[in-house]
């Protein structure tokens, strides 16, 4: 299923502004024989994406790096394309290897042979450039990339995604032959058409040089088709329902009895039974728990971990049911997955149950295995468990907590055998970070800061890898961020080496949070957040006072800013006066 969905997510590319540059690449084999020109074109590019992106995801600097050489080698085999392209005589005038073989490309491109390496290298380098942009299933592969290592199916899943761009690609490169032909007989502007593409080429190399193609495009497609890849995730959940209820045999006749025994059932769905729950390092207010202990109990399973803003806002409505509905017979089990290392802290986990006030048992699962026995992908995620140990209903991110309490509400019925007249639901007293993002003017979403996630970086030094380097930033543009001072830039997060540093993010939220971790010895950082070069005010955020001041105590999620009048575009900077910070992401609501 989610093969099929990660294809259908690369079809939407085309779709997508992001695809912009890579079109004159492709649309230089329009009009030729599609097995030997289109095809092979086509098969490079796909190839050469899934191997790069699955090296990316989970790979250290080498890959980064390894990569970096490859797409500034691909940008030059390319620009001497596009150049020969434009004219055979500037081809001949430049003697460069990479310029001769451009040369040999553009004329395979124009003449009578169509040949298969030639097209193949051309894919190659084409893959070796193209970034798409990153919408909720390319976001959801490589986050299950990164908790779960190199593996085929990681690569399966980013190949389906290629091989549906190609899908795409392939009929517009189709249909674009048709047009080239026919101008061709009406015009005889072979000579201009081939021209039109080489300058084509050209600007699609210096696009990509120049990043827009994960700047400004980016942008440009947060949200066209974010829509409908969300519609396609929610039937991963329906569609696996149906083929776990499918196999589910015998039970039928069980489901039979306990119709006729009861005096009311749900009509939830089977979803399937509750995998074990062994495999937690660690158990916090209560001792381990069992699939066998829990029988004649309504779970709610509850994924989350705790610098995940998502989870966070979250959390009150969880609480709530933990605490009305524990004397009807619910059990509430929390199941810590960690996204960042310091998460994987035994210690720092007690620390933010304790500080989120959390009573209800919590599975530490820092290896994943209650992860993946649910088969789970989100955070945070829901799983609704009858009496029974059957899976009966799933919730996945934020919301939908109405739903969620009428599901708990039928399963207590369900246990009892008969339906209560009781329809009130909670209404959680959430505050700070927990209270309800603002999604009617949220612009801006969430950014990772070390090298392996992160997107829409603008200082003009290219990020070194796990080494230190000094940075600038000037005026970032809409969801662009910078660093500024010396930093050393690691897969998870950014380390700051020298006092005075600062991260430069242009936004637009009601508030903003970052994951901030103090220094390797524990010692506290100061820092201190401008709003468009000036005291947050009344505008700031929980963890900071007015005049924009505070410290950096724990390795978690800090909120910096809440707006209280107009939200609108502006430029957020965070500067510490001392040296050690680790910064991990921003997050918006």
């Amino acid at each position: 299923m989610m093969i099929a969905i990660a294809f259908l997510a690369g079809v939407l590319t085309i779709l997508s502004p992001c695809i912009l540059p890579v079109l004159p690449f492709v649309f230089t084999r329009a009009g030729q024989p599609f097995t030997r020109s289109v095809l092979p074109m086509l098969l490079g590019l796909v190839t050469t994406f899934a191997l790069v992106a699955s090296l990316t995801a989970v790979g250290g600097a080498w890959a980064v790096q390894a990569n970096e050489i490859g797409r500034f080698a691909a940008l030059v085999l390319l620009a001497a394309f596009g150049i020969a392209l434009l004219s055979p005589r500037i081809a001949a005038f430049f003697s460069r290897p990479a310029v001769a073989l451009g040369d040999r490309l553009a004329r395979r491109t124009d003449g009578e042979q169509h040949g298969f390496g030639g097209s193949l290298l051309l894919g190659v380098a084409t893959g070796l450039l193209w970034t798409p942009c990153a919408g909720p299933i390319l976001g959801l592969v490589l986050t299950g990339a990164a908790l779960n290592g190199a593996n085929v199916q990681t690569t399966l899943l980013l190949a389906a995604y290629a091989v549906g761009a190609a899908f795409s690609l392939a009929l517009a490169v189709m249909a674009g032959g048709k047009v080239f032909a026919a101008l061709k007989r009406s015009l005889g502007a072979g000579e201009r058409i081939r021209q039109g593409l080489g300058v084509a080429v050209v600007a699609g190399v210096a696009m990509i040089a120049l990043g827009l193609d994960t700047g400004l495009l980016a942008r440009l497609s947060y949200s066209s088709t974010t829509s409908i890849e969300q519609r396609l995730l929610s039937t991963i959940g329906d569609a696996e329902a149906q083929a776990v209820a499918s196999g589910i045999g015998s039970d039928a006749v069980t489901l039979v009895a306990q119709a006729q025994a009861n005096s009311y059932r749900s009509s939830l769905p089977i979803r399937g039974h509750i995998p074990s729950l062994e495999g937690a390092v660690a158990w916090i207010n209560s001792e381990p728990l069992t699939v066998e202990q829990l029988r004649g109990k309504v779970v709610l399973v509850d994924f989350w971990t705790y610098s995940c803003i998502n989870c966070t806002r979250t959390i009150p409505y969880v609480r709530a049911w933990a605490e009305r509905y524990a004397d009807q017979g619910l059990v509430v089990i929390g199941v810590h997955a960690p996204e960042f290392a310091f998460e994987k802290r035994i210690g720092n986990v007690r620390r933010a149950v304790r500080d989120r006030e959390i009573t209800y048992p919590v599975a530490v699962d820092n290896d994943y295995r209650i992860w993946r026995a649910f088969r789970n992908r989100f955070w945070p995620a829901h799983y609704f468990i009858d009496a029974q140990g059957r899976i009966r209903h799933e919730h996945f991110g934020e919301g939908g907590y109405e739903r969620s309490e009428r599901v708990i509400q039928e399963l207590l019925a369900e246990a009892a055998g008969a339906r209560r007249e009781d329809v009130t639901l909670v209404t959680p007293d959430a505050r700070g970070a927990e209270a309800p993002p603002d999604l009617r003017r949220l612009r801006s979403g969430e950014t990772y800061i070390g090298f392996s996630r992160a997107s829409n970086f603008v200082s003009p030094e290219r990020v070194a890898a796990d080494r230190p380097q000094d940075y600038t930033v000037g005026n970032p543009r809409l969801n662009q961020w910078g660093l500024s001072g010396n930093w050393t830039v690691g897969s998870e997060h950014a380390t700051l080496n020298q006092p005075g540093g600062a991260i430069t993010y242009r936004f637009s939220a009601r508030d903003v949070h970052v994951v901030l971790g103090p220094a390797e010895d524990g010692r506290p950082i100061r820092f201190q957040v401008m709003i468009d070069g000036r005291a947050p005010g009344r505008d700031h955020g929980t963890d900071i006072d007015a005049e924009g001041n505070g410290r950096v105590t724990a390795p978690r999620l800090y909120q910096l800013i809440r707006q209280a009048d107009e939200v609108r575009d502006r430029t957020f900077e965070i500067r510490f006066f001392d040296a050690g910070v680790e910064a991990f992401s921003f997050t918006f609501g």
